[in-house]
């Protein structure tokens, strides 16, 4: 048995103070009783939480989890564990769909090898929309395949937790139908989508928008005639999670706002989106065939026409929503733990009774200083995980 005291253990959208019990990689209390326990840690003046979960990045520390092998994919994740993302969702950009399998592969083999959770990959394309490719290499980006997902799904599917695709593209939504009936989450996203087409994926289950405002399509006029784009989409229909890059940059502080006004903050998740250059002092170069710049906190294709990708890591994103929108430490933190959980179905992301002990401890400036992953006491030193 392990004892976490604090007296600003955060549960749900308030602080706590008490203790929180963990046995066999599980919360079993958290309360104001004090018990005697095997282990005991005392965080007093300190913030804990559940760890941070991170549903979409493509590296960090100067490690890809595309092109890459086994050994960049266990250390990305362990670097985005530093700064407090013990879940994380490797996310496949688009490529060929080969160069794609085999990061899936190198992901799968990961699993169970990092210290912290990969709970599977997330592949982003190549089914995307070519008017909203984005930093995406439009080369890749192609209708649904049917022989090539189904037979990558067959193989690798429960190392599958999400796909990202355009559902204009998508023929009756026979390609999200599939991904939802073997567990995989549907997400619409790089897409220049109406509200007809949301329909038919959120019939076909269908449930998540990808990087809200990052190239998805919003109304357009036609003889005069208005139509819904995705993001009108995602705010009218309440079944809708919305995921939103907030870095501070990829949306301004207000926008973040309004989303999170319309939407709730229990459906609004917090990503990174961040690159392999995240934490490294790379400031140029070329990524996927694409050249990029680093400038003004963030990564931009290189004629400065959009941007590439974020720098961030999750502690950065809790710092932009508490010191640049205004929210408080716990509200934050609910949209990158609690948020993301529920969106993967999977007992995590709280501070109660039977969730995974998965645990971190920071302080005001949110800097992380240490971390429980299945109730397992991690050192940090130097941002990364020893």
């Amino acid at each position: 048995m392990i004892k976490i005291k604090s007296d600003k253990i955060i549960v749900g959208e308030k602080l706590f103070e008490g203790y929180v019990y963990a046995l066999n990689g599980k919360i079993v209390e958290v309360s104001k009783e004090n018990k005697p326990a095997d282990e005991e840690y005392d965080y007093t003046g300190n913030y804990v939480s559940a760890g941070f979960i991170d549903l979409h990045t493509h590296g960090a520390g100067g490690y890809a989890f595309m092109n890459s092998t086994v050994e960049d994919v266990i250390a990305g994740c362990d670097y985005h564990l530093a700064h407090g993302t013990t879940s994380i969702l490797p996310t496949i950009s688009a490529g060929a769909f080969e160069t794609m399998k085999e990061a899936v592969v190198n992901i799968h083999k990961a699993k169970g090898k990092t210290k912290g959770n990969i709970l599977g990959a997330h592949l982003e394309g190549p089914y995307l929309s070519p008017k909203q490719a984005g930093a995406q290499c439009p080369v890749f980006i192609t209708p649904p395949q049917k022989q090539d997902y189904e037979s990558l799904i067959e193989e690798y599917g429960e190392s599958i937790a999400r796909w990202t695709y355009a559902p204009e593209n998508d023929t009756n939504g026979e390609f999200c139908k599939y991904l939802t009936a073997h567990n995989i989450i549907a997400s619409a996203g790089h897409t220049d989508g109406k509200y007809e087409d949301m329909q038919v994926a959120i019939e076909s289950g269908c449930n998540l928008i990808t990087h809200l405002y990052s190239c998805t399509s919003t109304i357009t006029r036609e003889k005069g005639f208005r139509s819904l784009g995705v993001i009108e989409s995602a705010y009218l229909r309440d079944e809708l999670y919305v995921e939103i890059i907030a870095d501070g940059k990829h949306l301004p502080p207000d926008l973040i706002k309004m989303i999170i006004k319309i939407k709730g903050t229990d459906k609004v998740a917090l990503i990174t989106d961040s690159l392999e250059i995240a934490g490294t002092d790379i400031k140029e170069g070329i990524m996927s065939g694409t050249e990029f710049i680093v400038e003004d906190g963030v990564c931009k294709l290189k004629d400065r026409s959009a941007f590439a990708g974020s720098v961030a890591t999750a502690d950065r994103l809790i710092q932009t929503l508490v010191n640049d929108c205004g929210y408080t430490i716990p509200v934050a933190v609910k949209m990158l733990t609690e948020v993301p959980a529920k969106i993967l179905n999977v007992k995590k992301g709280k501070l109660a009774k039977g969730y995974d002990a998965d645990i971190i401890v920071f302080d005001e400036e949110i800097k992380i200083s240490d971390v429980f992953v299945g109730g397992s006491y991690l050192v940090l030193k130097s941002c990364k995980i020893i």
